[in-house]
């Protein structure tokens, strides 16, 4: 089956129209992939399905987003877009607008962007800034930065990303036939839930959809501003894509949650690498730290028993772990070299 611009598979659910130029790297068309679950899942009957992200052009759900927020800004005329970026919108944002033949600029806290990301942001050709200083920070200074010059800004107070990451819902329910009861994502600066939402909740108003599902994110415990109820000024994690003590779409989080009867929760950073190891070693799923934060929460709330039996859970993995190798290498060991023979490579294998 060939694979369509997602701006084109969707266009009469987006805010586009015949004069916006299509920047695309063929993105979406992710596969849904179900899950053998946890122990837990499987005595309560539910059954976990993966919304394997890490599989779009630039291993993130942000090239969702971004395919439409670069198309708009060369419809506007704009010669250049900038971002703040713990890594994936660097990384997207590079990508898209060397698609569209246009500069990107981007803000980076130093010391703080997984070498995967700023690989790929790096070979992409964008103009990278490190500033001593973390994502909150990095994002003030972009939000001045396109207010003065004639730069657009692609982070996801831009709502053309929203519209674009909203058809994470829209595919669900093409593979599910309707909405799941809970879909479960881990949250950042919380742009990504409240697309969800939103696009659920636009198949409900048109009558796609007979229910609407319950939205569970699940924030690290060191950068948890949501769950707290007040800005985290020095965020740490392991998960360093949600690393981000004051989310821009704070009040849609809020919206997402209280709408759908949802939670926003955190999880410690030993449950996101347990939940990181269990969808590599079980699973056959590699995916970056803060996308296991998704499995993290379920599995906490599968041990509970606030999962309604029977249900149908979607786990959006937000990320490829290829993004974030170092965690790979810090926490995963190489057993030391043995001999070059048959009886020394048998033994180191465990089969004698």
């Amino acid at each position: 089956m060939s694979r369509r611009p997602l701006i084109e598979r969707y266009r009469d659910r987006l805010p586009v129209n015949k004069a916006t130029p299509v920047v695309s790297l063929l993105e979406g068309s992710t596969p849904l992939i179900p899950l053998a679950g946890p122990p837990e899942a499987r005595a309560w009957g539910v059954r976990l399905f993966a919304k394997y992200e890490g599989l779009n052009p630039t291993a993130s759900f942000k090239d969702r987003g971004m395919t439409l927020a670069v198309s708009k800004a060369v419809e506007a005329g704009a010669q250049a877009v900038a971002a703040a970026s713990t890594g994936n919108t660097s990384a997207s944002a590079a990508a898209y607008a060397a698609r569209a033949g246009i500069r990107a600029i981007v803000v980076l806290p130093a010391g703080y962007v997984a070498l995967g990301k700023l690989a790929q942001t790096l070979v992409h050709g964008a103009r990278i800034i490190q500033i001593e200083g973390n994502f909150d920070d990095a994002l003030g200074i972009v939000r001045e930065l396109t207010e003065r010059y004639p730069v657009a800004l692609v982070n996801s107070i831009n709502p053309y990303r929203i519209e674009g990451q909203k058809t994470i819902a829209f595919e669900v329910v093409d593979d599910l036939g309707d909405a799941p009861e809970y879909h479960a994502l881990p949250v950042g600066n919380a742009g990504n839930i409240t697309a969800h939402w939103k696009g659920y909740r636009e198949l409900h108003h048109d009558g796609k959809i007979a229910r609407l599902p319950r939205m569970l994110g699940f924030q690290a415990e060191g950068a948890a501003p949501i769950v707290r109820g007040a800005p985290v000024e020095r965020p740490e994690t392991v998960a360093t894509a949600i690393r981000i003590g004051h989310p821009a779409s704070w009040k849609g989080a809020l919206a997402a949650r209280d709408e759908s009867g949802g939670a926003i929760e955190a999880v410690s950073d030993d449950e996101i690498l347990a939940a990181w190891r269990y969808l590599a070693q079980s699973e056959g799923l590699f995916v970056e730290p803060a996308s296991a934060a998704a499995l993290a929460g379920v599995w906490r709330w599968l041990r509970e028993g606030r999962i309604e039996p029977e249900s149908r859970v979607v786990l959006t993995l937000t990320g490829h772990g290829l993004k974030d190798p170092g965690t790979a290498e810090r926490e995963v060991r190489l057993d030391p070299p043995v001999a070059a023979n048959l009886e020394a490579v048998a033994a180191a294998a465990g089969l004698v």
